[in-house]
């Protein structure tokens, strides 16, 4: 059953859309707030079939970002407890933010950087990093780091790797595609 190869042909469609850099910046800046799908979904396409502008897309991607993690911080500072710690109780993310929370506690603004750099959902990070109320300068700088290395990173490889690394990718997305679907399962048995 082939599900992550109409997936990444779509991607590329939506990368060549006369829009592709707004809806980027969009689907960038609403990760970083709530969004479960990372840019670099969209990103790899974007830089690989235009890659005279991959570092445009790279920019984008992090300027988006840096300024939905802002969002995020902010709703975390200011709406926590009388919005969103309810919502997280509901859908069952409790677990989620006592592990940020640690994690803040052990690491400080370190935590942040990684969380940017890595995929592990930048969100949990930017809304904890408000209610938390670490020092925001601080919070801004590490995500523009470790987000800015992160989409750079990736628009780089997609440049370099031009159309040779377009037909790997596609012979190798399905098997990439569950591969990590596996790994997620079993970090999700592992880590609840």
């Amino acid at each position: 059953m082939k599900i992550f190869e109409p997936c990444y042909d779509m991607a590329l469609r939506w990368a060549k859309h006369k829009h592709a850099s707004k809806y980027l910046g969009g689907l960038s800046f609403s990760e970083s707030v709530f969004f479960p799908i990372p840019p670099d979904v969209m990103l790899a396409p974007m830089a690989m079939s235009q890659p005279h502008k991959a570092w445009r897309f790279a920019l984008i991607t992090t300027i988006a970002s840096i300024i939905g993690g802002i969002a995020g911080y902010w709703l975390g500072y200011f709406a926590f407890e009388a919005w969103l710690a309810p919502l997280i109780e509901k859908w069952g993310y409790t677990h989620k933010i006592d592990t940020a929370t640690g994690w803040f506690e052990t690491y400080g603004v370190w935590i942040v950087f990684l969380a940017g750099f890595s995929p592990i959902p930048y969100k949990i990070f930017t809304v904890s990093a408000g209610f938390l109320q670490m020092a925001f300068l601080p919070f801004v700088l590490a995500s523009a780091v470790g987000r800015g290395a992160r989409f750079f990173l990736v628009a780089g490889l997609m440049r370099w790797g031009g159309a040779p690394m377009e037909q790997k990718l596609r012979q190798y997305v399905e098997f990439l595609g569950w591969a990590v679907v596996v790994i997620a399962v079993i970090a999700y048995l592992i880590l609840r």
